[in-house]
């Protein structure tokens, strides 16, 4: 299975607007990222659910170099890892000024046709 299609779910559901994480079906432990086993049991029957969404922002950092062009209006630009409060860690936007331990919601937005993760303070 290519990456591509193990993180299928995820990508659908940005399209969708909702964000989703995958949990294992033993032991319950959030998955960081799409994966093949779980990373606390060894257990691969991994499965996706939808998150609400809210979480506390773990790290911030200012970009100030666009990856591409269809970022360079935006620059610069904030992005935060924030833990969810299903235990999953998401990478996403988010306005500038959010701190390290901010209570955040994520919302999905769109740059050049593409789904993007946007956290803003609750």
């Amino acid at each position: 299975m290519s990456t591509s299609q193990l993180s299928k779910p995820f990508t659908e559901g940005l399209a969708q607007g909702v964000l989703r994480y995958q949990r294992c079906e033993r032991c319950g432990a959030a998955q960081r990222l799409a994966r093949y086993a779980c990373t606390a049991c060894g257990e691969t029957a991994l499965g996706w659910h939808d998150a609400r969404g809210t979480g506390r922002v773990f790290s911030v950092t200012e970009v100030k170099r666009a990856p591409t062009d269809a970022f360079k209006a935006m620059v610069p630009y904030t992005l935060v890892l924030v833990d969810l409060d299903e235990g999953a860690r998401l990478m996403g936007h988010a306005p500038a000024g959010l701190a390290i331990g901010d209570r955040v919601h994520a919302s999905v937005i769109t740059l050049d046709g593409q789904p993007l993760i946007r956290f803003d303070p609750v």
